[in-house]
């Protein structure tokens, strides 16, 4: 017997998330045919107006998988070795030996060992990932900075490794998708955003999705807020912002509808061949962003999620805005959710984020959505 998602509990749940601080949040669950959109809290806390389930939202590093499909595109027409060193494309912005080492399947399941630029770029961060060093202050200085993604990538490549070219566990580093980005220039000789636009948002059929190019959101959509672990008391909006510092790591912006819409075909076999889906399910352990060893394949990985049934999917997050997507791998069960503010954890005397109410209530919201 199906266990569908019953719409009045969806409501309550996506409501206490509300409650518990968070300004808005929207979201799609779908089963078979069977699909619930709510929303619960405010698109902007000075005016009270309310937030809607198809607003448009920075996804983050949702992006990944976008860039991750249009990569393995370029391996099926024979363009791009999957195992062949970066060093053959690109050999400029990843010279010598490490660009001999160093694959293209390893930039996109983050084994390669090149580091997170973000903390040069944002010197503010520079003690990440010691959070109680770093602040706001960068965040700030760069709403309207013009980042060039080499220069980024060269922030990335001088600085000390993480780990040997295809070690385990790998390290989450944004310093591979903008390679990958880079990558897809090379052998198209057209921008990423265009190849990706054109080969993965077109294809799906997304019609709220785009990799922007400026730094104003357009459409209906809710304003984002930054708290930086409390140190932004009260939080900031921050949603006009230049996104080249993130680019194909992490720039796209979408709705529910659209992230269930693209997840729901790339398992289908619809957005990239079933070989190429099965290499994107093959995964090894990286440490993510927020010190977790998880299980990462190319651009997409298997969710933590208790109860039955294995879900394939991503989150994302940028200053103020989070998103996540899942789907089950029989394409039966998925869910998309935004979320408005971000880093609401507090630091604890050790400076660890604190547990806040906020992550009980989406935990709750994510169990009732995946297995009602």
């Amino acid at each position: 017997m199906r266990n569908s998602p019953d719409p009045a509990q969806l409501n309550a749940a996506i409501e206490n998330v509300h409650r518990a601080g968070m300004p808005g949040l929207f979201a799609e669950v779908r089963d078979g045919d069977e699909i619930w959109r709510g929303a619960a809290g405010v698109a902007d806390i000075a005016t009270g107006r309310p937030v809607t389930a198809g607003m448009r939202h920075r996804v983050g590093s949702i992006t990944k998988t976008f860039t991750a499909a249009a990569v393995m595109q370029q391996v099926e027409s024979g363009r791009i070795g999957l195992d062949a060193p970066i060093g053959r494309y690109l050999p400029e912005l990843v010279p010598g030996a490490r660009g001999d080492a160093i694959t293209v399947r390893m930039l996109i399941n983050h084994t390669s060992g090149l580091a997170e630029y973000l903390p040069y770029a944002y010197p503010s961060l520079k003690a990440f990932p010691v959070l109680a060093d770093t602040g706001p202050q960068s965040l700030d200085d760069n709403r309207f900075t013009r980042f060039d993604p080499t220069e980024l990538i060269e922030m990335g490549v001088t600085a000390p490794a993480v780990g040997p070219p295809g070690g385990t566990p790998g390290v989450y580093s944004n310093t591979n998708y903008l390679l990958l980005g880079e990558l897809l220039r090379h052998v198209t000789g057209a921008p990423a955003a265009q190849i990706i636009t054109r080969n993965v948002i077109e294809r799906a059929g997304l019609r709220d999705t785009e990799l922007p190019v400026e730094p104003y959101l357009g459409g209906p959509h809710a304003k984002i807020y930054e708290a930086w672990f409390g140190m932004v008391d009260p939080p900031r909006d921050f949603s006009v912002y230049d996104m080249s510092w993130v680019g194909p790591a992490a720039a796209l912006i979408s709705t529910v509808t659209d992230l269930n819409r693209f997840f729901r075909k790339l398992l289908a076999g619809e957005i990239v061949s079933p070989s190429s889906l099965a290499e994107m399910q093959r995964t090894v352990p990286v440490v993510s962003q927020e010190g977790r060893v998880i299980d990462y394949g190319l651009g997409l990985h298997p969710m933590d999620a208790p109860g039955p049934g294995a879900f394939w999917g991503h989150g994302g997050t940028v200053w103020g805005a989070g998103a996540l997507a899942m789907i089950r791998a029989d394409g039966g069960r998925q869910m998309s959710l935004a979320v408005t503010a971000q880093r609401w954890n507090r630091l604890d005397a050790t400076g660890r984020p604190q547990p806040h109410p906020i992550d009980a209530a989406l935990a709750d919201f994510h169990r009732l959505a995946m297995y009602g």
